[in-house]
């Protein structure tokens, strides 16, 4: 069994969390039910998100179950975070040293850093944000790649590139022909109309 925890905040990027959650629960649907996935925030009530979208949490900072995978998304509410919330980059820090992954997409790698498991390590975030992450220090970004792996700390690029993350941890738990089961029930097989580097 699997628990998941996802941490959602004011104006998280919602495909962040939203993507690898769709992928963790048909990850469990496909075993039988056996894993779990949870949202969890610093308070109570309806987050709004960073495109408007409202979502309500399961626990808070302090009452979650254990969580094997912790998840950290971007958008503007990381960057919000990261310089002046103790208490989130705290539980962070905690949360992290006793999760067997630890997760982040796009910006959520600058909570990573501010809190500490991504200090010392090869990661990924948004392309936009590459250079002010490595000008933070003690960091080493890796560039052109979709996600990156050091250790138990698993980080990608933004906002869609957190599905492909999440297809590969739920390959690496649960073996590559599960994820690939995960993968066709989602048709996920990106051929977009328009590519971003033609003309």
């Amino acid at each position: 069994m699997t628990t998941y925890g996802l941490l959602i905040f004011e104006e998280a990027e919602e495909l962040d969390f939203v993507g690898p959650w769709e992928v963790f629960t048909v990850s469990s649907m496909l075993r039988g039910g056996v894993d779990t996935a949870v949202l969890i925030a610093e308070r109570p009530g309806p987050v709004r998100c960073a495109k408007g979208m409202r979502v309500l949490p399961d626990h808070g900072l302090d009452d979650h179950p254990p969580l094997d995978v912790l998840l950290v998304p971007g958008g503007k509410g990381a960057r919000a975070i990261e310089p002046g919330n103790p208490v989130v980059t705290g539980w962070i820090t905690r949360t992290a040293a006793q999760a067997e992954w630890t997760v982040s997409v796009c910006t959520g790698a600058l909570l990573l850093h501010a809190a500490g498991p991504a200090r010392g390590r090869r990661v990924a975030t948004h392309w936009s944000f590459e250079e002010e992450l490595e000008e933070r220090g003690d960091v080493t970004v890796v560039r052109d790649v979709r996600y990156v792996v050091d250790g138990n700390l698993l980080t990608s690029q933004g906002v869609s590139a957190g599905i492909d993350s999440a297809l590969w941890l739920v390959g690496r738990l649960h073996g590559p022909d599960h994820s690939r089961q995960v993968r066709r029930y989602l048709q996920y097989d990106p051929a977009p109309p328009y590519l971003a580097d033609a003309g």
